[in-house]
């Protein structure tokens, strides 16, 4: 898939975009952790996202792959994400750490899909009683 096609709302392709997860996660850099992390989303309007991690040897600031598929949503036009699911460098769905699932939360919202390892859910479910803007208020 390239970076221009998108997918349909409709029979959604789970498989497919963990394809292009494990493609991202081809391009990590996990020298420490030789933990190679790879995300993909889909934005509301169709866009295909990608991210790794990338580690520093400064640990505390090394980049989860969602940071970059969450930055790739910014720099590409914004929206909302409706779909992602996480892989470790062997192709097997993951779940986002804590950190992730709030940056999750906070661009796609509590119907965001994901594909966990027990199953599609949303992130209501994922990350129940979520703190969000509406916190702020």
């Amino acid at each position: 898939m390239t970076e221009k096609q998108t997918y349909a709302a409709e029979g959604f392709d789970w498989e497919g975009l963990r394809e292009q997860a494990v493609e991202a996660a081809k391009h990590a850099y996990a020298p420490y952790s030789n933990f190679s992390v790879g995300v993909a989303g889909i934005a509301d309007d169709g866009r295909l996202l990608q991210g790794c991690n990338v580690e520093n040897a400064a640990y505390g600031v090394t980049l989860c792959a969602e940071c970059g598929l969450v930055s790739s949503l910014h720099m590409t036009g914004g929206g909302r994400l409706t779909h992602v699911v996480c892989v470790n460098g062997s192709g097997e769905v993951i779940m986002p750490c804590g950190r992730c699932r709030q940056l999750l939360w906070e661009n796609g919202g509590p119907e965001l899909l994901l594909m966990t390892v027990s199953g599609v859910r949303p992130m209501s479910e994922v990350l129940p009683d979520a703190f969000g803007p509406e916190a702020l208020a």
